[in-house]
């Protein structure tokens, strides 16, 4: 024997010994995972998906059409059939040719396969062209149904393309061919640490699936997220009041306070120092003031949208006023909280109080004659599914929130993070978006079921009929302040037309209009320096989102100082800089507080 067949006998013994022990990982874990998965909570049918009634109404149509026009989905029909054939003959022929190469590929380019053997190999890139082409024939016939309701058609659409997303070839690991190679180049090491990687994320939420989407183990609320200097000035059962630290010798008179969207933590606009919403904020010389939500739990069940507005808005508003010793302040709202900033203010003016003096609103809708990609999950069978939880839980749990944002963007946040973490063995990035992404909150159920009802699904603020609130009836026609309002181009939480239609219904004569490229998020934290995005304005909020649209401005970079520049000349003269908390509000804890980290 050689001494190269000792080595290749130890290296195979080596791999042997490897293998082995991979496969005693795997039986362990699989044992854990069999525990944990019976530890799930089991998700109600009308929380899984659409009522039947829509692909009923969906089949009915289709047969309808082929009743009435059978040559077009014949011609339809003939054509996909042709194509697989086409290429199904064609692979076959280069295969008794001897020829390890796929056939000719039309399909269109998709970043879910972007690996090499997507193109090069003939087995994966037949798996590839078939599932493109079944999936564009599912999108014709979806778009071939005729005589359903536009909503319902829209529906349609969505539901059929998380299906057809839900089959693709990449999610599974017997045709993943990147997942296969790395399975085989690291003796199944890969599929061990993927295994663990399942296990640690169905343990750490009590047997739900939730996909981990960054490094738990990277950031700290405080430490290394949310650090702008300041503290927490008022506390009640509802919100923390933090109030930062001035960077500057003196500030504008007028205090601003930012209301965030309780759906998630402040902290999305400060995450860090570079690209901190925050910070940039108190370096231009303003006294700045943030809400930071409670985490309800159950005892929260009865809070209602009043109480959020009496005990939570009109609450923080007051606070600044007296800390401040000034009679008015500016105010921001963020998302879910510029529309309740609205309601705010025109609960104000019915009331006959002035306290704000201009407002600016972050992807905000107010109209909801037209609710986005989220309206799909607004109509009665999901509602009714969510009135029963919430009747049930007392609380909109977040895993329910998550889920349904997640599957806006199921590519990027369910099965792409699924495949690389559970098929691939990687670990979460260091992301501090994603992070944040994940820290989401609980709803209570009172609160959650009158804005989904009264201002998502009916639209009483903007149609006409009125909402109520805290006792009196409010229209959008009563918010009156001077307003700036700032919308992004791709949101698909807050589509930036139908936040433009909301300011136009608003009855302020003062309002400025403003479209940021990008989405929901990186829309707005969009900082100077990166020189990233652009954005749009045009004076003329008369026309057609579609025509302001073609006849806006488009300007390099951040939109950040030319609100500055707008919110400067509504915020006074300058004075000296104001040290958080006084005498009747002494400094509580620093920030980010308490309630941020909370868990409830």
């Amino acid at each position: 024997m050689t001494t190269d067949d000792v080595s290749d006998a130890q290296a195979t013994g080596e791999n042997l010994a490897k293998l082995e022990a991979n496969m005693e990982r795997v039986e362990e874990l699989t044992q854990r995972l069999l525990v944990a998965m019976g530890q799930g909570r089991a998700v109600p049918p009308s929380l899984q998906g659409p009522n039947q009634d829509l692909y009923l109404k969906a089949v009915t149509g289709y047969w309808q059409e082929m009743m009435n026009n059978p040559a077009k989905l014949l011609e339809h029909q003939m054509g996909f059939w042709t194509e697989n054939v086409r290429h199904f003959v064609e692979a076959q022929h280069k295969l008794a040719q001897g020829k390890l190469e796929p056939a000719t590929d039309d399909t269109p380019k998709d970043r879910r396969f972007a690996h090499e053997m997507w193109e090069t190999h003939p087995y994966f890139n037949y798996i590839k062209q078939q599932y493109l082409r079944n999936a564009e024939a599912i999108r014709t016939a979806i778009e071939d149904v005729s005589d359903m309701d536009p909503a319902e058609k829209k529906r349609l659409r969505y539901f059929g393309q998380q299906i057809v997303d839900l089959f693709s070839p990449t999610n599974f690991l017997a045709t993943n061919p990147e997942a296969l190679t790395l399975a085989a180049e690291t003796d199944g090491e890969s599929l061990v640490k993927g295994l663990e990687n399942l296990v640690r994320d169905l343990e750490a939420n009590n047997g739900d699936l939730v996909v981990t989407l960054a490094d738990r183990d990277a950031f700290k609320v405080g430490e290394n997220l949310a650090t702008t200097p300041g503290s927490v000035v008022f506390r009640n059962h509802l919100f923390e009041l933090i109030q930062y630290a001035p960077t500057t010798e003196k500030v504008h008179s007028t205090p601003l306070i930012i209301f965030p969207p309780w759906i998630n933590k402040f902290y999305i606009m400060d995450l860090k120092e570079q690209n901190s919403l925050i910070k940039w904020i108190v370096d231009q010389g303003y006294t700045l003031f943030v809400v930071s939500w409670v985490n309800p739990d159950v005892s929260y069940k009865g809070t209602s949208m009043s109480d959020y507005v009496e005990d939570g808005y009109l609450t923080a508003i007051e606070q600044v006023q007296q800390i401040c010793g000034v009679k008015k302040i500016n105010a921001i709202g963020y998302c879910i909280a510029g529309t309740t900033l609205s309601l705010t203010l025109a609960l104000s003016k019915k009331r006959k109080a002035n306290a704000v003096k201009s407002a600016t609103f972050f992807t905000t809708l107010t109209d909801f004659s037209d609710r986005g990609e989220v309206g799909v999950f607004l109509e009665d069978d999901f509602m009714a599914g969510i009135e029963r939880q919430v009747e049930e839980d007392g609380i909109l749990d977040s895993f329910y929130m998550s889920r349904t944002f997640s599957y806006l963007r199921s590519r990027d946040l369910i099965y792409g993070p699924a495949i690389k973490s559970y098929m691939m063995g990687q670990a979460p990035p260091a992301f501090d978006l994603l992070y944040w992404n994940g820290d989401g909150t609980n709803l209570p159920g009172c609160m959650a079921m009158q804005y989904l009802k009264g201002l998502c699904r009916d639209d009483t603020f903007a149609n006409g009929t009125g909402f109520e609130i805290c006792g009196e009836v409010v229209h959008l026609k009563d918010v009156d302040v001077p307003l700036c309002a700032i919308a992004c181009e791709t949101d698909h939480i807050a589509a930036w037309d139908a936040s433009y239609r909301g300011v136009q219904g608003m009855g302020a004569t003062d309002k400025t209009f403003i479209l940021s490229e990008s989405g929901h998020i990186a829309g707005i934290v969009n900082p100077p320096s990166k020189k990233k995005y652009g954005h749009y304005t045009h004076d003329d909020l008369s026309l057609s989102p579609e025509d302001w649209r073609a006849a806006a401005d488009r300007h390099d970079g951040s939109w950040w100082h030319r609100w500055e520049e707008w919110l400067r000349k509504r915020s006074g003269a300058k004075v000296k800089a104001r040290a958080p908390g006084t005498d009747s509000h002494p400094v509580l804890c620093p920030a980010p507080g308490t309630y941020v980290t909370a868990q409830p």
